[in-house]
């Protein structure tokens, strides 16, 4: 079940994908399964249903949903949104070392950094 935040300054649609996407990768919602309706899910949460659909498209592009047309959206197999997902994570990752080399920030600066958010076992 996704429980929205109706406080948090996010979009809801961020917060659906958010949802959505740990409910994939935890694997509350396993490979091939058939999403919900654009409309059910909508009626569901008490939203509209382009903001599910924006939601359903963002995932699409994230590489967690796949569209059969005239059949609805399902999950993709692990491997492919896992891929995406490791791909997305390198982008950012290349980003943020990218602007700490700009401010001059040293890789151990950074290494002390992270473990203050993360923690030593990187959780």
């Amino acid at each position: 079940m996704i429980l929205l935040d109706y406080r948090d300054k996010r979009p809801i649609y961020e917060q659906v994908v958010e949802k959505l996407e740990r409910l994939i990768a935890g694997g509350g919602l396993e490979p091939l399964t058939k999403m919900p309706s654009v409309r059910s899910l909508a009626m569901e949460l008490s939203v509209n249903p382009n903001t599910v659909q924006r939601a359903y498209a963002q995932l699409e592009q994230d590489g967690y949903l796949y569209t059969v047309s005239g059949r609805g959206s399902f999950v993709t197999a692990e491997s492919e949104w896992k891929k995406n997902r490791q791909e997305k994570v390198l982008l950012e990752w290349k980003e943020i070392t990218r602007q700490a080399r700009e401010t001059g920030l040293t890789a151990e600066t950074l290494k002390e950094q992270l473990r203050e958010i993360y923690g030593e076992d990187g959780k």
